[in-house]
């Protein structure tokens, strides 16, 4: 009988080939699907090319060529960051929030939902963070954590929800405190 580990570890895979083989009939291909994901789920300060090579473990000039793509698309929007004038900001534009409305990685979700109980889903993503955590380890890469539970992060006391960020001596907002930071170290 095969280790229920290297089992799980083919679903995964089976899982993600099955997910991607699809998303170029939309027009948008794996690279750039990672991408938009990305800018979605990132705050202001980690939605840069640099980050984004980061995040997806992949070279500057294929994230570059990744972008050029989107930004033809309409996808994606590049300017000059406001902060440091040397640096590029990226911002999903509307047509890429709504173009995320499709993604196949929401078939997947709908999917896992309906093939158990909540409490064995809680189970499943727990053992898969744990794992994530052991492959970011090995591979000596950023973890990309939610700032809110980032050592950085400093919770409004006076119950506004205006955070702060402790490590680029930022204010936080509600809503970012849920996104990843490129800069995220866990608490």
């Amino acid at each position: 009988m095969e280790n229920r580990a290297v089992e799980a570890a083919r679903l995964v895979d089976r899982l993600i080939r099955l997910v991607r083989s699809g998303v170029s009939r939309q027009g948008i291909n794996p690279a750039q699907w990672e991408a938009l994901r990305f800018l979605a789920r990132a705050n202001r300060f980690s939605r840069t090319p640099a980050a984004l090579a980061d995040y997806l473990v992949s070279t500057r000039g294929t994230v570059s060529q990744t972008l050029i793509a989107l930004e033809s698309k309409g996808l994606v929007l590049r300017r000059q960051s406001s902060r440091d004038r040397r640096s590029v900001e990226l911002e999903l534009t509307s047509r890429g929030l709504e173009m995320l409305e499709t993604d196949p990685l929401i078939e997947l979700a709908s999917d896992l939902g309906k093939s158990g109980s909540d409490d064995g889903l809680a189970s499943v993503t727990e053992i898969l963070r744990d794992a994530l955590r052991r492959a970011l380890q090995r591979n000596d890469s950023r973890p990309f954590g939610v700032c809110r539970s980032c050592r950085y992060f400093r919770k409004d006391a006076s119950g506004r929800g205006k955070h702060h960020c402790g490590l680029i001596d930022e204010p936080l907002s509600e809503k970012e405190s849920d996104l990843i930071c490129s800069e995220q170290q866990p608490a």
